[in-house]
C-alpha cells in the first residue's frame, strides 16, 4: 500500500511518496509540494511493481562490463565450446565498445552505431548478425533483472545477409579429391563421407565403437577443441561423453566398395592392425601417431586437407565439413527420406536438417530430363491413331 510522509526543508513543508519494491524494500517515489501528487507518484510506482514493469533506476548505473562479468556470465550454463566463442566475442567486440558505459545509458542508437562501426571495420554481415544475437541476449536478461526498462538491441537495423549457394561435391569430384589424400588419412576421409559425422565425433571414434557383425559405428563421444586459456583443464582437446544434442546414435555402413579393393570396415580393420590400436585408442591418432591422442582439426586442415584440395584442382573451395553436406545430399539424391537423414546426421529438429539440403550440380538437368520423359509420353499417346 502506497503512503506519504511530510518533511520540512528550506522550501517549506513537502511530501514524499513511498512504496515497496519487488523485494519488499521501501522505495521513494519522489518529493512533491503537496501530499496528493506524492501519493499519486507512489501509487504509479506500486502499479509498475504489480505489473512486473518496475525497474531500479539506480541499478542501471552498473557498467556494461560489470553487469556482464558479475551477473550475466556467471549465469551461463553452456557447452565449453559455446562459452569459448562467447568469451571471444565479448573480449574482441563488446567489452571494448560498451564496457564502461552504464547499462541504463545505452540507447538503441548506440547499438546501431556498433553495427556500423563493425561493418566499417570489415566484419562480415553474417558475423554482425550472429554477434548481435549475443548482445541482444545480454540486454534481454538485464530487462528481466530490472536493471533497464527496455532492450536497446530489440529493433536494431541489421545488414542484409546474402546466402551464397553451396557447391556440393559430386561423387566423381570426391574420387578426384580422394586420390590426393595421403594414404595414412584415407580411412578418416572415407569414414566421414560414409557417415557424415561432425569433426568432433569423427576423431573421437575408437575401435570399441565398431560393431563388426552388424556393420555399425556407434557415436557416443565427441572431441571439443578450445584454447588452453579457456580450458578448465588446461588441455586444448577435451572429451565430451555425448555427441552434440546429447543423442548417441548408431550408423550402418555399406558393404559396397569405397576403394578399388576394400569396403570401409575392411579399411578400418587394416588401420587398427597397422597402428596396433587398442580397443580404447583413437582410430585417427595425432600426427605423432599416439593412439591416446586424436588429431586436431587445425593440424589436419593445414597439413593434409588444404594441400589435397589444392592438388585436386576442383576449382572451388572445399571444407572438411562439406563432406557432411555431401553425405546428406547424396542420401537425398539417392531417394532417402528426410527423417532418415535427420536421424543419421544426429539432428533433433528437422529444420536443422533442412539446412543441409543441397542439390548436386546436375540435379536441374536430371529434373528436366524427368519432365521431358513425362511430356513426351503424353504427346506420344495423343498422336497415336484411333
Amino acid at each position: 500500500m502506497a503512503w506519504t510522509r511530510p518533511r520540512s526543508g528550506p522550501k517549506g513543508l513537502r511530501h514524499t511518496g513511498y512504496y515497496r519494491d519487488p523485494a519488499g524494500r521501501t522505495r521513494s517515489a519522489g518529493t512533491f509540494a503537496d501530499e496528493r501528487r506524492a501519493l499519486a507518484a507512489a501509487v504509479r510506482a506500486e502499479g509498475k511493481v504489480a505489473e512486473g514493469t518496475w525497474f531500479d533506476r539506480t541499478a542501471g548505473r552498473i557498467s556494461f562490463a560489470d553487469y556482464v562479468e558479475t551477473v550475466w556470465w556467471p549465469s551461463l550454463h553452456l557447452e565449453i565450446t559455446t562459452l569459448a566463442g562467447y568469451r571471444s566475442h565479448l573480449d574482441k567486440h563488446f567489452l571494448p565498445y560498451f564496457g564502461p558505459m552504464p547499462m541504463g545509458d545505452i540507447l538503441p542508437s548506440h547499438i546501431q552505431a556498433w553495427v556500423t562501426t563493425a561493418l566499417d571495420a570489415g566484419l562480415a554481415p553474417l558475423s554482425v548478425v550472429k554477434y548481435h544475437v549475443l548482445l541482444h541476449g545480454i540486454f534481454k536478461q538485464a530487462v528481466r533483472d530490472r536493471v533497464i526498462p527496455h532492450n536497446p538491441a530489440a529493433e536494431t537495423r541489421l545488414p542484409k545477409v546474402v546466402t551464397k549457394p553451396r557447391r556440393i561435391l559430386t561423387p566423381e569430384e570426391f574420387q578426384t579429391l580422394l586420390a590426393c589424400i595421403p594414404e595414412r588419412w584415407l580411412p578418416l576421409v572415407l569414414t566421414d563421407i560414409e557417415t557424415g559425422l561432425r569433426w568432433g565425433e569423427l576423431v573421437a571414434l575408437r575401435p570399441r565403437h565398431i560393431d563388426w557383425a552388424h556393420r555399425t559405428i556407434t557415436v557416443t563421444e565427441t572431441i571439443v577443441e578450445v584454447s588452453r586459456k579457456r580450458s578448465p583443464t588446461g588441455k586444448r582437446l577435451l572429451v565430451k561423453p555425448y555427441p552434440k544434442d546429447n543423442e548417441p546414435r548408431s550408423l550402418t555402413v555399406t558393404d559396397d566398395l569405397l576403394t578399388v579393393t576394400d569396403d570401409l570396415l575392411t579399411v578400418l580393420a587394416g588401420r587398427i592392425h597397422e597402428y596396433a590400436l587398442g580397443r580404447n585408442d583413437y582410430l585417427f591418432p595425432s600426427i605423432d601417431q599416439r593412439g591416446d591422442h586424436p588429431v586436431s582439426k587445425d593440424t589436419f586442415r593445414n597439413r593434409v586437407w588444404k594441400p589435397a584440395v589444392e592438388a585436386a584442382g576442383l576449382g572451388f573451395p572445399v571444407r572438411m565439413h562439406d563432406l557432411r553436406h555431401a553425405h546428406a545430399s547424396w542420401l537425398l539424391a539417392g531417394g532417402a527420406d528426410l527423417g532418415s537423414v535427420m536421424e543419421r546426421l544426429g539432428h533433433r529438429q528437422i529444420t536443422t536438417t533442412q539446412n543441409y539440403l543441397h542439390t548436386l550440380p546436375d540435379s536441374d538437368r536430371q529434373a528436366l530430363d524427368a519432365f521431358t520423359r513425362i511430356r513426351t509420353r503424353t504427346s506420344g499417346s495423343r498422336d497415336q491413331p484411333s
